[in-house]
Parts: C-alpha cells; structure tokens; sequence
C-alpha cells in the first residue's frame, strides 16, 4: 500500500524525526556575499515579542531607513514608529480602521513590506485581506514571517504531526486544552485559514524565526521558506551575575491568558515544588502579565528562567534572558542546535513536556551552582554568537536585496 499524503504532498507518516535543513554557516538562506550598499525602505508590519522593533534598531544600525507599526504586541507594549493599537470597546474596530486609513500614507512606497503574521493588525481576517492587497499594490516586496500562531501551524501540529510534541500534540496524541482547542476552532476552516493560504502563495519570502516554524513551512514552500534566528541586543554590561549567599533565584513570567497553552502553568507548579524541597536554597519570583520594560527589570534578578514547556527552542524573552547570563530550562532540542550548526554550546536545560522532568531538572540545578555558572557563561556566548541584532540583521538584509534585484527567492 502506497504512502498516504495530505493535500500539499506531504507523508502523513512524517511524525517523530524531523528532516533538518542545514545551515551554511551563519547565512541560513545561503547568501552571503550577494550584498552592495544600496539602502533600502523597509516596514516591519505588526510585532511579537520585540522581534521587529529590534530588528529594525539592528537594520537602521546597517543604514537602512525602517519603519515599525504595530500595536506594540498588546499589553507588553513594545516601542513602535506608527501606533496601532485597538482600543477596547465596541468602536475599536472601526476607531483602528480610522487610524490606518489616516497613517496609509506612511505605509506606501517600501522596497520591503515584512508582516509579522497572517493577522498583522488587529482587525477580522476579512479587513486584513483588504488591506494585503493595498500594500502589494502599493510597496514593492512582501516578506512573511513564521513566528507563530497561523494556519499551517495548526494544521501541521495537528494533522501532519512533524514534531515529537508541540502547542498542539505529545506524540499521536492531541491536546484537548481549551487553549488549543480555540485556536484550531480560530484558524481552521475560517476567513483566517484562507487569509494564511493567501499570503503565503502571493508573498515573495517566508522567514522562520524557529525551528519549529521552519520546518512546518520548508516542505510546502520549499523555494520561498529560509530560517534566521531570533534578533537580541546584548546588554552593554556582560557580567555574570553570581549565585548570592547560595540561594537560586528561579523566574517564571506568565501570560494570563495562554499559560496552560505555552505550558507555564505546569512549570510554575514544578518550581514551587522544588522550592518547597530546598526553601533556605532557593527563591521564586513570578512575572505576570507585566510591560517588556518591568519585565526586564525583574529578570535582572534571576538565575534561572523557566519558559516555553511544549517548544524545540528558546523564544525571544526566553533569550533575552540567557543574554544576560540567566540559564533557561526549557526548550534545547538538539534541532535547535542543528538549524543554527552549533556543535560544541549546550546551554539550555532541556525538558520534557511534563510536570516530572521539570522538577527533576531543575532540582539538579539546585543542587549543582558549578554547573549552574558554566551554563549562565555559555548562554550568553551562545546568544551573542547566533542572535546578536546586528548579525541577525545581516541576514534579513541579504534576504531583502535578492528581492530588490530578483523580485522572487529562491533558498533551495
């Protein structure tokens, strides 16, 4: 009996190892030295997790002249040029829409539209729609991005079920949280789904900023799909804070609304339990629902960040931390380490997606400060080597001029 296969052609079998595109040295789209010093244009279109607003400082540092409008990312309130932000109430829809019809001006005449998501604004997939194919007509170059909720995510999790565990399935098996459960209600079979299909056959490249979301999108737009890490500004200061009077701080943030989702809930439960086990060598501090700038001055405190249960791989806040020297338990798959040919750092805690391995691993810190400092080093050696800002720009950069003189990618 032959291989069954879904609707883009991919083996339905395709489920515990994952195919890994190598990278070509630090150029995961393979292209460096096809760079001049032609400025470019260039809007980064809605926000998460600070991605764009960094990258920006790190394509302005390159010379380029960028534009960010977003919402900020809602309550974490990240810096943006153009504000576009909801407001709450029955009118925030049509006060946004007002907005965006006042600001088009400034959203016209880029050499490189890049969208953070499908839904790039805070508005119905219908209106986003509207308003793609106002910036196609009007900017020269559309760049998706891959960093998070969307379509093919939801489906990939779901049907395809690529990787070992995810938001969306441990092995074969679905969850069923409410929190999953609303996102596929949310993007399968809705104007959200046929808004994903859209962008992603029209745009003319789709960035992955992890693992994960590469290799959900590489086997159905192999041409288009390229893979750069996450951008991080290193702290000016790069010492590492040491273990004070031999007590590990452990921090965990919480997103109010999607902690069963990200698997947080899970993680707190195992911290406390640890720090019931070792009370006079351990601390708790818990961030919830806080702005990027309180966030960033309560993890200064931490040894230990806890974060991201059901990922492969480290986020934006989860890197952020280990920029400053603060070592993370969470996701360090070895694919992780494979995508960005990283051979020798091992700086991530690696869990699985369960209560008992948390408390395991991070007992294991509790009672190891050696290993704890060599892993706080080596996370800061392993940020500053992938995800400095600058570098990663580097590589956005190279991806936006082969559109500018090719038009189409090509990362075969």
């Amino acid at each position: 009996m032959g291989t069954q296969r879904d609707a883009h052609g991919i083996a339905l079998d395709e489920k515990m190892e994952l195919k890994v595109w190598p990278a070509i040295g630090t150029d995961n789209c393979g292209m460096t030295g096809y760079l001049n010093n032609y400025k470019m244009k260039i809007l980064l279109l809605g926000e998460y997790s600070n991605v764009h607003a960094t990258l920006a400082r790190g394509l302005r540092v390159l010379g380029h002249e960028v534009t960010v409008a977003s919402n900020g990312d809602f309550w974490k309130n990240y810096p943006r040029d153009i504000d576009l932000d909801r407001k709450v109430g029955k009118w925030g829809g049509v006060g946004l829409m007002a907005k965006i019809c006042t600001v088009m001006p400034r959203l016209v005449g880029y050499d490189v539209v890049q969208l953070i998501n499908p839904m790039f604004v805070e508005l119905k997939a219908q209106r986003n729609m509207a308003l793609y194919r106002l910036l196609r007509l009007m900017n020269k170059n559309i760049v998706m991005g891959a960093y998070g909720m969307d379509y093919y995510w939801v489906n990939g999790c779901c049907e395809r079920k690529f990787l070992r565990y995810s938001d969306f399935n441990i092995g074969d098996v679905l969850r069923n949280d409410n929190d999953a459960l609303r996102e596929k209600r949310d993007w399968i079979g809705t104007e959200k789904e046929r808004l994903n299909r859209y962008i992603a056959e029209d745009a003319d490249a789709i960035v992955a900023g992890l693992y994960e979301y590469y290799a959900c999108y590489k086997p159905l737009f192999t041409r288009k799909t390229c893979f750069i890490p996450y951008p991080i500004e290193m702290p000016h200061d790069k010492g590492i804070k040491q273990i004070e009077n031999g007590i590990l701080n452990i921090f965990v943030g919480i997103n109010k609304q999607r902690s069963q989702y990200k698997g947080t809930d899970i993680m707190l439960e195992a911290a406390k339990e640890v720090v019931n086990r070792f009370p006079d060598r351990t601390r708790l501090v818990v961030a919830e629902s806080v702005p990027f700038d309180e966030y960033k001055k309560m993890i200064d405190s931490a040894d230990v960040l806890l974060d991201q249960l059901y990922s492969y791989t480290p986020s934006m806040n989860t890197l952020l931390a280990m920029s400053k020297g603060i070592v993370c338990v969470g996701g360090g798959e070895r694919e992780n380490y494979e995508i960005i040919n990283e051979q020798h750092l091992r700086p991530i805690v690696n869990v699985e997606p369960t209560y008992q391995s948390v408390v395991h691993e991070l007992q294991q810190l509790v009672t190891d400060h050696q290993r704890v400092m060599r892993l706080k080093h080596e996370s800061m050696e392993y940020v500053e080597k992938h995800h400095e800002y600058v570098k990663v720009a580097k590589e956005y950069e190279s991806v936006y001029k082969i559109l500018k003189h090719n038009n189409k990618a090509n990362f075969n």
